[in-house]
């Protein structure tokens, strides 16, 4: 049987429409955007187009927008930036326990550098409330970085309250929005952000590109030095080929969001209906409605997750925890939602995409019946 790949939350495929944008950049339209003759022109002005079509996407002006390698390069650059910018107003940063590595790492690293970190819990869904946020908010308090959506469980925080909230108190808001965008609307403005980063890779354009929206009057430290690039926040030669991808990608989303959200959220609500109908001991991990269209976090009471991830033929999800022969490592979002061991320990998250098809689903639900009913045999067995 063909592959069913329900990982879409760890990697999209690139868009035929993106990879047919790239080609004449690969091709062709080699010029040095820095050139001031007529390879280097025509190669700033698809620059400039990408930044259009992104700046667009999110409701920015085009001078607020960068390009990055990536998610992970924006978190670090918007933290370290704002850490370094704002030195002489304090030192301390608000995030959730629930957030990226490339944040929560981040944080880790500031910590080492005499930086303060508070780390908000999360209820059962793994929402922020934004009451912990205005609690926690101190006068020494610079950032505050809450992800736009949860990457394993779905959840969507309530980052328009929050962003009220930090508006008022004058503390700048990041939001690590890889997961939200091209699934949910993503607007700088309706969500009050001052920082937001984009990945590439999750929005059906390449690996190694990304973007950093940064509102205007907001001040950075650079987090790379060299050459006046990037209208002077980020050195290095453009990556117009994977910047025209990206560009391509956020104009799919701008012009059909609806669309895909539609698609992705019947295809998920499909395989979670197959799945509650047929196991009896499941529990569905994120909030019940504020969650991405495509997410689905399922927990198999009992069962050990990568066992039934190795037992799953032609079916790629990922695991909510890892089960060795003396210790279970159970993700740090699933234990900040103090999700039960019995039930996390056998956490898979499937996440649906543009290209997931009912056929699809259906023998996956078949495949995933048979690899849970055979792994419970097994363990039952004497």
């Amino acid at each position: 049987m063909d592959h069913i790949y329900l990982d879409y939350n760890a990697t999209t495929p690139i868009d035929p429409q993106v990879a047919e944008a790239m080609l004449p950049y690969i091709h062709e339209q080699y010029g040095n955007p820095s050139s001031t003759h007529v390879p280097g022109v025509a190669a700033k002005h698809a620059v400039d187009n990408s930044r259009r079509q992104l700046a667009e996407m999110l409701g920015a002006k085009e001078d607020e927008v960068i390009f990055t390698s990536g998610g992970t390069e924006s978190n670090n650059h918007a933290i370290k930036g704002v850490f370094g910018a704002y030195r002489e107003k304090g030192n301390h940063i608000i995030t959730s326990s629930v957030e990226h590595p490339a944040v929560l790492e981040v944080c880790r690293y500031l910590e080492e550098q005499g930086g303060r970190v508070t780390y908000l819990s999360v209820d059962e869904f793994g929402m922020v409330d934004p009451q912990q946020v205005a609690d926690a908010i101190t006068p020494e308090t610079i950032l505050v970085s809450i992800m736009h959506a949860n990457n394993e469980v779905g959840t969507i925080e309530p980052l328009e309250e929050i962003g009220k909230i930090t508006r008022e108190r004058g503390v700048l808001l990041h939001a690590d929005c890889a997961q939200s965008v091209g699934k949910i609307p993503v607007n700088v403005d309706d969500l009050g952000v001052d920082l937001l980063s984009i990945a590439g890779h999750k929005v059906y354009a390449p690996k190694g590109i990304g973007a950093l929206y940064i509102r205007s009057g907001v001040r950075l430290e650079k987090l790379m030095h060299g050459a006046s690039h990037e209208m002077g926040w980020r050195a290095g030669t453009e990556n117009v080929i994977e910047m025209v991808g990206l560009g391509k990608a956020c104009e799919l989303v701008k012009n059909n969001l609806t669309e895909y959200h539609r698609r992705m959220q019947s295809m998920r609500d499909r395989l979670e209906a197959g799945i509650g109908e047929r196991f009896e001991h499941i529990r569905i991990n994120g909030h019940p409605t504020k969650r991405l269209p495509n997410t689905l976090s399922a927990s198999f009471r009992g069962m050990e997750a990568n066992v039934i991830l190795d037992e799953l033929q032609g079916v790629y999800a990922s695991a909510g925890a890892a089960c060795h022969s003396d210790h279970v490592e159970v993700s740090s979002v699933l234990e900040a939602m103090q999700v039960p061991m019995e039930y996390a320990m056998g956490t898979l998250r499937f996440s649906v995409g543009r290209y997931t098809t009912e056929q699809e689903i259906d023998r996956a639900l078949e495949e995933i019946t048979r690899a849970v009913q055979k792994h419970a045999v097994q363990k039952t067995a004497p």
